[in-house]
């Protein structure tokens, strides 16, 4: 060498401009510390800086000279690169020391970057979004926040955020190649940062947009992804354990559908913690079933619009907070079922739509990529990554979470390429069906990844046509869901009762046609959300009669529903007979429990939900044939039906459903078996409001054939009531 000073490395003068605007795809190819002609050339994007000096780990210091645009340059000559820090001095006059972002190798390795490509990345949330990351240096710790998201189309990608005034310029991105992931470690950013990324499209636009693998975001409406790190610590083992070892759907399930922000106003996770908890629990519900948690835009809604796949909504606390919540159900010996929503998703245009400027996520035909009746997206359910990125979303929830399944929403909507479209607005599939191959295969993997990674959970389907083998296993060409909401169930059942008891004998049909297909599928019987809104009424409103008379249609109502083959779902409110339609804006009337009739709904059905546990008659053969049998399903004249549940160790427990306001004194049921029975639960009974017909002591079975049973007795039936029977 000379005695002239080195020169810095050469470079571009356009991949200088692009880098110093932060939209260059490599920026650290230009900027960080470069090896040449054995000198190190250190370039540094400081904009406002009045002065940049880098401090080695050696104790030299370089000085650094502005090069262009906010950009600044300087070179170590005989050397190699090590650790390093900078010092930049401001207007202020101080010398403040911080790192290098340029610095520092891609924290996504190629292992990730290949089963990401494929589609086959199952802990994709470990790999994308924001993560806090600690390593020690020679120089010290390193403190900061990793970044890392796809957007194969972008020209640029840069992190906008807290750390830097939202101002993206010295946060720009790396494209990691084909993969089409950008990536970026901030040293200095925690958690509690607020971020976006900004993406240069195709277009030559730039867009802000929060981060789809974000696990926390801003309470709404801000719109912003939040860096968050778990430090929970779980407390749920033994039922883990348990859960593990068994499978749910051959146990009792009662589930408790709740809508968090409604139940009782107010309320956050943690408060939720104590008080939903001590609730369900004195219920007797084995399970609540959560309408959707994940982040979504607008508060008057279910939340089935979700723009955060992997983000608690921040409405109710923090991620950790529902991890407690979830927590203290499962000590309380409570599942935890979540409302999953992978079929669509918003347009807002912060979030997944159009996200590097191109139909990424969505479908890019319309005729496939576009719900118009909802105004919403259908992912691209053909495209590899987008089935990664929704597969891997449910598996957060299921291990992240320890939820204990997933109801999946608008399962038909998925499956039908010309569902609510019509002629000329759809376009078949490559066999000129209806079907959508590329959706049905979605869930078929969704389904059998998660029972693989996560046994002991269930998956639940909401499909609402007769599409054939929803619960049938996927490797006989199934969907492999464990449980499918029976839709036909609730619309029928429900138009029955709504019915004047004279009237009901003209609709018997719609009461019993349900047992003609209820083992070809295994059903859960719900009474959700869906049928309180949209002036559909309360449950308790859907009855004829006057007030009294609606509560003992709904006590005769739901002792039905439990005692009919499947496991059953109730919206919250509809256990003590919620007066008034669903409203996002106010809590459930939880007044009417002030009055001794809707008290005694409340207390007929924890009784009910404690003997359903307790007689494995009504839940250990819900899915086939031999579990259920009629002893008079046809007596349509007199509202009643009479029917015998079989427990897979051969114990009968019968069920004496009178839909009339009538009555019955000394009614013969054929029973199937000698002896003594006893009753064990009649909805007529004076605790639950009832006007007190029921049946004390024992009752003898004679042997009288009746019903085409060997036996009967005769016994009290009640009016509008149902009456559930064992042997003594």
């Amino acid at each position: 060498m000379t005695g002239e000073a080195p020169t810095p490395r050469p470079i571009d003068a356009d991949d200088l401009a692009r880098a110093a605007a932060g939209a260059h795809w490599s920026p650290h190819s230009v900027l960080g510390a470069h090896t040449h002609d054995g000198a190190v050339t250190y370039r540094v994007l400081k904009p406002f800086a009045s002065s940049v000096t880098v401090v080695c780990e050696d104790g030299t210091r370089v000085g650094l000279v502005h090069e262009h645009d906010g950009v600044w340059a300087g070179v170590q000559p005989d050397s190699t690169v090590g650790d390093y820090r900078l010092e930049v001095t401001y207007d202020d006059g101080q010398a403040h020391r911080v790192d290098d972002p340029y610095r520092f190798l891609p924290t996504v390795g190629e292992v990730d970057l290949h089963l990401i490509g494929e589609g086959r990345h199952e802990e994709l949330w470990n790999v994308l979004g924001s993560h806090v990351q600690r390593w020690s240096g020679p120089m010290g710790p390193v403190e900061g926040t990793s970044f890392s998201v796809w957007a194969p189309n972008a020209r640029a990608v840069r992190v906008v955020g807290d750390h830097n005034h939202w101002d993206g310029r010295t946060a720009g991105m790396r494209s990691l190649g084909s993969s089409g992931v950008w990536e970026l470690f901030l040293p200095g950013v925690g958690a509690g940062s607020r971020y976006k990324y900004e993406i240069l499209g195709p277009d030559g636009h730039w867009r802000q947009k929060a981060d789809p693998m974000a696990r926390y975001s801003e309470v709404p409406p801000a719109t912003a992804s939040v860096v968050t790190e778990s430090t929970y610590t779980w407390g749920d083992q033994a039922w883990m354990d348990e859960r593990t070892a068994k499978n749910a759907q051959d146990g009792p399930v009662s589930i408790y559908e709740v809508h968090l922000g409604s139940w009782r106003q107010g309320l956050s996770y943690t408060e939720l913690a104590t008080e939903l908890v001590e609730y369900v629990r004195d219920a007797g519900f084995t399970h609540v079933e959560f309408l959707p948690v994940m982040e979504h835009p607008f508060g008057g809604s279910w939340g089935y619009q979700v723009t955060g796949y992997f983000a608690p909504t921040s409405r109710f606390g923090t991620p950790d907070e529902l991890r407690h919540l979830i927590d203290a159900l499962h000590q309380a010996g409570i599942g935890v079922i979540i409302d999953w929503v992978p079929g669509h998703f918003p347009k807002d245009e912060f979030a997944l739509a159009r996200f590097d400027g191109t139909p990424l996520y969505e479908h890019p035909d319309p005729r496939r990529g576009e719900h118009m009746d909802w105004g919403t997206y259908i992912p691209n359910f053909g495209r590899s990554e987008v089935r990664n990125f929704l597969v891997a979303s449910g598996l957060y929830w299921l291990e992240e979470f320890h939820a204990d399944g997933l109801r999946v929403d608008a399962v038909a909507s998925m499956l039908y390429l010309d569902y609510s479209r019509n002629e000329g607005e759809w376009e078949p599939n490559q066999y000129g069906g209806r079907e959508n191959l590329e959706a049905m295969s979605f869930l078929q993997e969704a389904n059998a990844t998660s029972y693989k990674r996560t046994p002991g959970i269930m998956m639940i389907a909401e499909e609402s046509t007769a599409f054939p083998g929803v619960t049938a296993p996927t490797s006989g060409g199934g969907l492999g869901f464990g449980l499918k909401w029976n839709m036909g169930w609730m619309h029928d059942s429900l138009q029955y009762a709504s019915q004047d008891p004279i009237n009901r004998q003209y609709h018997h049909g719609e009461l019993t046609f349900s047992l003609v297909y209820a083992f070809s599928e295994n059903f859960c019987l719900p009474i959700s959300h869906d049928e309180v809104v949209h002036g559909k009424g309360s449950l308790l409103r859907k009855m004829p009669g006057d007030r009294w008379q609606q509560l003992a249609n709904v006590r005769a109502y739901l002792a039905y529903m439990w005692s009919h083959p499947g496991k059953q779902l109730l919206f919250m409110g509809s256990e003590f007979g919620q007066e008034a339609e669903w409203s996002e804006s106010r809590s459930l009337d939880w007044w009417l429990l002030d009055t001794p009739w809707h008290a005694g709904l409340q207390k007929l059905v924890s009784r009910m939900n404690a003997v359903y546990k307790d007689h494995p008659e009504l839940w250990s053969d819900d899915f086939t044939s031999q579990g259920f049998g009629w002893i008079d399903g046809g007596d349509a004249q007199r509202n009643l039906l009479s029917f015998v549940r079989w427990s897979t160790d051969g114990k009968p427990l019968v069920a004496v459903c009178n839909f009339s306001g009538s009555p019955y004194e000394d009614f013969r049921v054929g029973l199937p078996r000698p002896g003594a029975w006893r009753e064990v639960l009649n909805t007529d009974a004076e605790e639950f409001a009832g006007s007190g017909v029921v049946n004390t002591g024992t009752l003898q079975a004679d042997d009288v054939e009746w019903n085409g049973q060997r036996f009967s007795a005769a016994l009290r039936v009640p009016p509008l009531g149902v009456t559930w029977l064992v042997p003594a």
